[in-house]
């Protein structure tokens, strides 16, 4: 009878598992689908390689959206001395932020409604083939410098609503361009007028 008791539990319990790391705000309950190639972002935390996420990844969700969206991706591990890691301090860095994502209206082998943008901003997307090590700037893809001990970074992407002639107000445009490392999303939200995020998810990558 406990037995019977405890699944139900479970499987309601399973139903809102954050899609974001532990800890992060804003935490979003709905799954944002990431997918690298052949590689599926789930269940969030998925560990990837340097190689597996070099190139843009598809987003989708598993039902047809109407409206528009912003998509951001996020490194909650990264240091504030990339050249020496263990000489910095863990930060944010803000990797890219492309707005006017809609539905496609096609679906993936595996079910989900990809959202697709012609924009390349405010922070476009660059694979790891743009990195140096003497411009952290360059870097958007996933591609964290080798570390001793290793660690895994969490990539978080995040997806909001984008109100209707959204035009990026100038100190949120100045957060994007001037304040990447150290990136706050809560204020970045703020001063760029969206509510919280509405999909979300996350994956690991080590250097």
């Amino acid at each position: 009878m406990k037995t019977q008791n405890i699944l139900p539990a479970l499987a309601l319990a399973g139903g809102s598992v954050a899609q974001t790391p532990a800890g992060f705000t804003p935490s979003v309950s709905a799954h944002l689908d990431v997918i690298f190639g052949t590689k599926v972002v789930n269940p969030p935390g998925t560990p990837l390689s340097k190689s597996d996420t070099a190139r843009q990844p598809t987003i989708g969700t598993s039902k047809a959206l109407n409206g528009t969206y912003v998509w951001m991706m996020i490194d909650l591990d990264a240091s504030t001395n990339f050249a020496n890691p263990k000489a910095g301090q863990q930060a944010t860095y803000l990797h890219t932020v492309l707005r006017d994502f809609k539905s496609s209206g096609k679906t993936t082998d595996s079910g989900v409604y990809t959202l697709t943008t012609t924009a390349t901003g405010p922070v476009s997307w660059f694979g790891t083939t743009a990195r140096t090590v003497t411009d952290p700037g360059s870097i958007q893809g996933p591609a964290p410098p080798a570390e001793n001990p290793p660690h895994p970074h969490r990539y978080t992407n995040l997806l909001w609503e984008q109100p209707a002639n959204w035009a990026i107000p100038q100190a949120a445009s100045t957060m994007l361009q001037s304040k990447r490392s150290g990136f706050n999303v809560t204020d970045f939200q703020k001063a760029a007028g969206l509510s919280d995020p509405v999909f979300a998810n996350y994956f690991n990558v080590t250097g």
